[in-house]
């Protein structure tokens, strides 16, 4: 990803959740306020890749998919103006890990408080709360809105 240091980049994780559609709104209207960019990322990953067994699949298929979902939701979500103003990365690996590495000189890295697995009942996700115990930069959690 690009890291000049010029521009007040506000990186945004991505995972189809509510919790990360309300991070990727804030991160757009934080962005416009202090005039940075917003760099999208969305991470997939195979469970079992990392074993010793080549996988099954065809990972640029995986790839291909997940990058075409991420451009659909940042339409449904921003509107398509809204959308194209944003850049988008699909990174493979480990998501708190990306996400580390995407924030790497960024003014912000913000995540929805839960994403789409583990326990409804805990307050933050493992990722979120991994990430706001390790990146070099500031970290905003954003809480999804009650349905």
């Amino acid at each position: 990803m690009d890291k000049d240091a010029s521009e007040r980049r506000v990186v945004v994780g991505v995972d189809g959740s509510q919790s990360s559609y309300e991070a990727l709104r804030w991160a757009v209207r934080y962005a416009g306020l202090v005039g940075g960019t917003v760099d999208a990322v969305a991470v997939w990953e195979l469970p079992g890749l990392y074993g010793w067994s080549a996988p099954a699949v065809d990972m640029d298929v995986d790839e291909d998919e997940t990058r075409q979902k991420m451009s659909q939701e940042l339409t449904d979500v921003l509107g398509a103006g809204a959308a194209d103003a944003v850049r988008t990365h699909v990174v493979h690996g480990n998501p708190a890990d990306v996400l580390l590495r995407a924030a790497e000189g960024a003014e912000v890295l913000v995540v929805g408080s839960r994403g789409r697995g583990g326990f409804a009942a805990a307050l933050l996700g493992s990722v979120s709360q991994h990430v706001s115990q390790h990146a070099s930069c500031p970290v905003v959690i954003v809480r999804c809105q009650k349905q």
